[in-house]
């Protein structure tokens, strides 16, 4: 006879506290079996060492070694796709109903949707929590109910909002020991799912309250650690999110939240207009001439454009995974603007390499680069890759970090002349945008 149980489905959010979906699941009567699914449909599009995968791979062996070691208990692990994973689990278990905390990029959309049915056909209730966000889909709207399209009104609405609810916790830590007690349910491995161990380590974060109150100060200067380093550890939920909306309320400096505030507003950008994945937001922008040279791009993708703030931080990425924000709006404007190369091109690129790859904020940002989204820099905003120099690495220290050989005969010249490349991008802008 099958054992009764509820499910907990690990995405977004791996962690054991103050979790949402896993506090409902885990008060009730039924033991819960916690579940991740290694989905083929992500994974089969991945390097074998993709340092995302060892990442999310390595937090998992923690948390099922907690749960085997204080409670008996582990995590259900299936590499295949979720549709397959939930065949083989209600195999082994009477299911009473399925947990988990909403994601809302457009293929989780669709996947939860075909789970939901697959489980409704079963008898099965699927729920679902908010979790990574304090508003989502279209709780922070205008007066008349339409959605915001610009970031300053969206920002002070969300804080208005913010103002009227109770940011409390979710203590899912307290509650552990209704887990179901068996520590062999079902386990991978990274070399059963074709992947190695990377090379890449992924730093630890920093919220300490000198970091959060100097934020505003050192979050451009990519030559020292000025910023949080939190991005892989938010996108997969490694850390609450309410644990740092509380960090960023704790200190006068409102920048730090004003960033976090952002990511919400480009998850509801996303959600409800899921064609922006693929497509310009301001049609118009589709109609841009892409020059789209794949030799000009591989020079980008590997630092040699003979730009020497662009290419410290092409190569910052492709060693570590990831690359400062304000390197990641000039590389970014270097290869729409100067190099008219499509912004798609740049955006599938950096899925490929950030540790930190988020759908929503890297489309948003391409195409904020790109000018062609919604809360957009107007086309005729270009970075001047030499004057980004002087503000933010005036002594070069960041540059010469990533480009030691910079001032020999081995450094490349520049592929494009600034002034000539400024004036072909204008002109090709205003041909695509004008009525």
């Amino acid at each position: 006879m099958k054992n009764k149980v509820r499910v907990f489905w690990f995405r977004r959010d791996m962690r054991l506290e103050d979790n949402v979906g896993l506090y409902h699941a885990l008060s009730g009567v039924f033991s819960v079996v916690p579940l991740f699914i290694f989905d083929k449909n992500i994974l089969n599009e991945l390097q074998e060492d993709d340092a995302r995968i060892s990442f999310i791979f390595e937090q998992l062996q923690k948390m099922r070694s907690h749960l085997q070691d204080h409670y008996g208990s582990s995590i259900a692990t299936y590499h295949s796709t979720p549709e397959e994973a939930f065949h083989e689990l209600l195999k082994d278990f009477e299911v009473e109903a399925v947990y988990t905390n909403r994601d809302y990029e457009p293929y989780a959309h669709q996947r939860d949707s075909k789970i939901n049915t697959l489980l409704a056909n079963q008898g099965i209730e699927f729920h679902d929590f908010k979790d990574q966000v304090i508003f989502e889909k279209t709780e922070v709207e205008k007066n008349d109910g339409g959605m915001y399209l610009v970031f300053t009104p969206y920002m002070r609405q969300w804080k208005k909002e913010f103002e009227n609810i109770d940011l409390k916790t979710f203590p899912s830590e307290d509650h552990l020991d209704n887990t179901y007690k068996n520590s062999m349910l079902p386990d991978v491995s990274l070399s059963d799912m074709g992947f190695v161990k990377s090379s890449i380590q992924v730093p630890d974060y920093n919220i300490t309250k000198d970091l959060l109150e100097h934020y505003e100060d050192t979050r451009n200067i990519p030559s020292i650690e000025g910023t949080s380093r939190l991005s892989p550890y938010l996108r997969f939920g490694l850390i609450g999110y309410r644990k740092l909306i509380q960090a960023a309320l704790s200190v006068k400096n409102e920048t730090f939240l004003n960033e976090l505030i952002w990511r919400e507003f480009y998850k509801a950008i996303l959600y409800n207009h899921p064609k922006t994945q693929n497509s310009a937001f301001k049609p118009k922008y589709d109609r841009i001439e892409w020059r789209n040279d794949e030799n000009e791009f591989e020079k980008w993708k590997k630092g040699k454009t003979g730009y020497p703030i662009v290419d410290a931080g092409m190569r910052q990425l492709n060693e570590t995974g990831w690359m400062h924000n304000r390197l990641r709006m000039v590389v970014g404007s270097f290869l729409c603007k100067h190099l008219l190369i499509d912004w798609r091109w740049g955006e599938a690129y950096f899925a490929e390499k950030l540790l930190d790859y988020e759908m929503s904020s890297n489309v948003g940002g391409w195409q904020w680069v790109a000018g062609s989204g919604v809360d957009a820099a107007p086309y005729f905003r270009i970075f001047n890759p030499y004057s980004q120099t002087d503000r933010f690495d005036k002594d070069k220290k960041y540059i010469m970090k990533w480009i030691p050989e910079l001032n020999t005969d081995r450094y490349p010249k520049p592929m494009v002349d600034h002034k000539i490349a400024r004036e072909r991008c204008l002109e090709t802008y205003k041909e695509a945008v004008k009525s």
